[in-house]
């Protein structure tokens, strides 16, 4: 009885939603786990069939160290941005559009839905120009992208999953390493996403070792401007705001760790990681 109490716990999630689209950026262990790639697959597969619009945007960060650490090249990040020289971005496409891409959409296409493939190169669908540190710094060729090409991807979600890594284009043949979570934040503005959900190796945002369940993007905004969070929560955060201020309804960091944490996030009552929210707006009182 369990498993019926389950399924209509689902319902009303699955009613909401129906017809709506989900940017979901995929990385961490569950890219690397292939036990949490299986089910990553099938629960992409199940948001299809249900009658959402899934988007996947994925990074490779883990994988695109270790290539260049057998390389023997420098690895060096500025507030959770990887600096990449011209060696460093080749790899990076090497790594993320060579092989993880096409790892990622055969798992998809064998758990029972077309995905297609994609970067930001083809069709000029993510256009970026050169962005620096937070401090001024020259970190290479990282991009912040200002366009998406959302005639192609629209077209695209007609009949498959798109499957896209974060790799982008200057639109004159010059390609730029892109943050994942920012580039997921990109997408699910230029789609119009319902969601935005950003897979990770943490439970969600910590506040004095606990977890954060639930914060308006205001909150979201000033913990990055305070500096009371580090590393690569820094532009999952960022890239929760950009998304927010330009239309998102909600967004939620989860931990990809989980088995099916996607599917416990957006189908059940008591979600999981941090879900992020508009402020509520304050109630006229009249005299």
């Amino acid at each position: 009885m369990r498993d019926v109490a389950t399924l209509l716990e689902a319902l009303p999630y699955i009613r909401e939603f129906h017809g709506k689209t989900v940017v979901i950026k995929y990385g961490g262990a569950a890219m690397t786990d292939p036990r949490l790639r299986e089910d990553f697959a099938r629960d992409v597969v199940l948001l299809k069939y249900v009658g959402m619009n899934p988007v996947v945007v994925h990074g490779g960060g883990p994988e695109i160290t270790q290539y260049m650490e057998r390389l023997g090249m420098r690895v060096e990040f500025v507030e959770g941005l990887r600096v990449s020289d011209e060696a460093t971005v080749e790899v990076a496409k090497m790594v993320l559009v060579g092989k993880l891409n096409k790892d990622l959409v055969v798992h998809v296409n064998r758990a029972g839905v077309p995905a297609l493939g994609l970067c930001g190169d083809d069709g000029d669908l993510l256009v970026a120009q050169k962005r620096s540190g937070a401090g001024g710094e020259d970190i290479g060729f990282v991009g912040d992208i200002t366009s998406v090409n959302r005639d192609l991807l629209e077209k695209l979600m007609d009949t498959a999953v798109p499957v896209i890594a974060s790799v982008a284009t200057d639109g004159m043949g010059q390609s730029y390493n892109v943050n994942a979570d920012l580039a997921a934040a990109a997408v699910a503005s230029a789609v119009d996403a319902t969601k935005l959900v950003l897979l990770t190796d943490v439970p969600g945002v910590i506040q004095e070792g606990q977890l954060v369940s639930e914060l308006n993007v205001d909150d979201a905004e000033t913990l990055v401007s305070d500096g009371k969070v580090s590393g690569g929560m820094i532009p999952k955060l960022e890239a929760v705001v950009r998304a927010m201020r330009s239309g998102v309804h909600r967004a939620h960091i989860v931990d990809g760790r989980v088995e099916h944490a996607l599917i416990l996030e957006l189908f059940t009552p008591e979600g999981m990681g941090t879900m992020v929210t508009h402020p509520v707006p304050a109630v006229e009182i009249i005299q």
